[in-house]
């Protein structure tokens, strides 16, 4: 595997029909899958259409009314959310009421809602320190058209959201930051990546778990443990904590 971003689990990957929002814009029509007998996969437009559907199931399900009983776990992903249910499942009923919460959503998916604003206040919030000497940093500036300063500021100006997990055990695939930041993978991807390294990636922002090959532009590196399987969860990134960069040198 080249990197964080494989053809699957890229920050685009190819959908087989690309789900649609009405012309008024009000609504978010996705494709509902069956994944064999236990499981939909919830086919929507992009990350943020994601991470609203995804808040208000979890909601729904937290609460266990009704056919979200049945639901026994919620997987976000770039472009998809995978309801798994509980055997003997109506698989029917679940997708009917999938599309109903969808048709609900604001379809710019931009702005928190109620249901959003209700799951952050259980979500934790962690902290980085990151040593911001990437090998990377000058041309980030560079395609951003900012200073290297500027480009710390910005990464550690604003808060990140775990949007989904990937590639490798450990790695969360961050998103909300600074737009400014958004940057392309490196033409000519590194045979070699340390552990802790701290990246940018199109949309995303995200930390290497474990050394490995990879495309990411680096901007600095931490020594947070990204996975431990001895905690509970092993993953210190899970969907929705909302994570802080802090600069070690600004706090030096």
């Amino acid at each position: 595997m080249a990197g964080p971003i494989p053809a699957a689990a890229s920050p685009a990957p190819t959908a087989p029909t690309a789900p649609t929002a009405s012309a008024s814009g009000s609504a978010v029509h996705p494709r509902v899958l069956p994944m064999g007998d236990t499981a939909l996969l919830v086919q929507v437009s992009d990350i943020g259409e994601v991470l609203a559907l995804e808040a208000r199931l979890a909601t729904l399900v937290r609460r266990g009314e009704g056919v979200w009983a049945s639901v026994d776990d919620l997987v976000p992903a770039a472009r998809t959310v995978l309801l798994v249910s509980r055997p003997g499942a109506d698989l029917g009923a679940l997708g009917t009421a999938v599309r109903d919460v969808a048709r609900t959503l604001d379809a710019d998916m931009r702005t928190l809602d109620e249901d959003k604003r209700t799951l952050d206040a259980d979500m934790r919030t962690v902290e980085i320190h990151v040593r911001y000497d990437g090998p990377d940093l000058d041309e980030v500036a560079r395609l951003v058209g900012l200073t290297p300063r500027q480009v710390v500021a910005a990464h550690t100006g604003t808060s990140w959201q775990v949007g989904f997990g990937g590639f490798a055990p450990g790695f969360a695939y961050l998103v909300g930051g600074d737009p400014r930041l958004e940057v392309p993978r490196r033409a000519e991807p590194r045979t070699r990546v340390p552990a802790g390294a701290v990246g940018l990636a199109g949309q995303f922002s995200g930390i290497y778990p474990r050394e490995s090959p990879g495309g990411w532009q680096l901007l600095g590196t931490t020594d947070a443990p990204l996975w431990d399987p001895d905690r509970d969860p092993p993953a210190l990134l899970t969907p929705g904590t909302t994570v802080q960069f802090v600069d070690v040198a600004a706090r030096s």
